[in-house]
């Protein structure tokens, strides 16, 4: 695993984030390094932060903003180099695999026995959260990365009849949102948010085999044909429809936009719902939510997982490795994976959770998911770290970020130089 540069930035970051706890005396503490920093995020992490002093421990809160990761990445292999790692960290797919790899990641198999994990648990599910057969992570949700967020009363307003579900449909969107005044798509320029989109395009073109294709096997012949010269020609067109004042927005100010009627539209995962339920907003009324255009049938995914690590030697006492355990149980609780869903805009992880108590964007994803699993149309997200590594997943964002900066950047050669960037990073 590639140690992220610039540890003095780290350094300065971990020692801003890790001094939170109360100072009252607790049974343990649990300390989490994470990235949700939202305010509709904010609130999912209290009901855990609730839950876990309910029971006697002290929560420490140790999170790092950024809504792609990368910075609580930095601070997270700074505190790991120093021999002083958090109780547990917010990591995704193959990561929990590399700092298994590393011997960082303790076993956990007595509480997944106890709680019956392997019951609750999708069994695709489950093995991503093992490391070597043993139980190193805890997951919380399922997000759904490949959704389209409108506003019915901006697109009504611009002469839109209903949210797009085609390519042609969501340009002929844009036209009239941008001729009406409005921003057409919301959206800020950073290298995780262009991804999204490029992802987004990714299945629409290229449906699960050619996703699959791409960003699992890496197959040449996928990134130097003529459908990904057209996913790129899209992402170029899709670029014009965009905020103009979007350079280095956090996705939650894009959303802001939206949910305030400057913009019709934002690409962006199932989060985006958690700031509109922030503001009192409802789905169905206030805003709408429906695949990314073309990629009905087909579900893009990350989950977020909890890897739980072992402690330093001054920290690895009975109280804390108690309050470690007692934060992997209550991630699986029904109460919590209720309550922490229904703010966070994801769906439950455990099996046979009563929807009816979720709206209607929930229900849809919970029902897409059921169907795309059963399909063999699951797409673990690039863009989210569930498919690549993050050395692969940098190499794509470099090629996308720099496309959507450069207007002379050939549609055509794009493709070759992702695949040319993967190979190098992959090695």
């Amino acid at each position: 695993m590639k140690i992220v540069n610039r540890l003095a930035v780290a350094i300065s970051l971990a020692s801003l984030c890790t001094f939170s706890a109360h100072g009252a005396e607790s049974k343990g503490r649990v300390e989490v390094v994470h990235y949700w920093t939202s305010d509709g995020e904010a609130k999912s992490v209290d009901v855990l932060k609730q839950l876990i002093e309910k029971d006697g421990f002290t929560w420490q809160n140790s999170a790092v903003a950024g809504g792609g990761g990368a910075a609580a990445m930095t601070v997270l292999k700074t505190r790991a180099v120093s021999g002083n790692p958090p109780s547990a960290a917010q990591l995704k797919g193959p990561d929990i695999q590399e700092w298994g790899n590393l011997g960082l990641l303790t076993n956990i198999d007595d509480v997944a026995k106890a709680n019956q994990w392997d019951n609750r648990l999708p069994q695709s599910i489950a093995q991503l959260m093992k490391y070597d057969g043993h139980y190193v992570a805890v997951p919380l949700n399922i997000h759904r990365i490949n959704w389209l967020w409108t506003n019915p009363a901006v697109l009504k307003q611009a002469g839109v009849p209903q949210a797009p579900t085609t390519l042609e449909e969501l340009y002929a969107a844009g036209d009239k949102l941008k001729a009406a005044g409005f921003i057409a798509i919301a959206h800020g320029g950073q290298p995780w948010q262009d991804t999204t989109v490029f992802e987004g395009l990714v299945l629409s073109l290229l449906g699960a085999d050619g996703f699959k294709k791409a960003f699992i096997d890496h197959d040449e012949a996928t990134f130097t044909g003529p459908q990904m010269t057209e996913v790129f020609v899209a992402l170029r067109k899709l670029k014009t429809y965009m905020d103009p004042n979007g350079a280095g927005q956090d996705w939650n100010m894009e959303t802001a936009k939206v949910i305030k009627g400057q913009a019709g539209m934002q690409i962006m995962g199932d989060w985006a719902k958690s700031e509109w339920s922030a503001a009192g907003k409802q789905a169905g009324i206030d805003y709408e939510c429906v695949p990314f255009p073309g990629s009905q049938g087909l579900y893009s995914y990350t989950i977020d997982s909890l890897a739980m690590f072992k402690l330093s030697s001054k920290n690895d006492t009975p109280g804390n490795n108690a309050a470690r355990d007692d934060l992997a149980k209550i991630a699986l609780e029904p109460q919590f994976q209720t309550v922490f869903n229904q703010n966070k805009g994801s769906i439950p992880v455990i099996t046979g959770l009563d929807m009816s108590q979720f709206d209607s964007c929930a229900q849809a994803s919970a029902k897409d998911f059921a169907a795309a699993e059963k399909a063999g149309t699951l797409a673990p997200s690039m863009a989210f770290n569930m498919s690549t590594s993050q050395a692969v997943q940098g190499a794509v964002f470099d090629v996308v970020s720099h496309f959507m900066s450069d207007k002379d950047a050939d549609p055509a050669k794009a493709g070759k130089q992702m695949l040319a960037s993967i190979q190098a990073a992959a090695q």
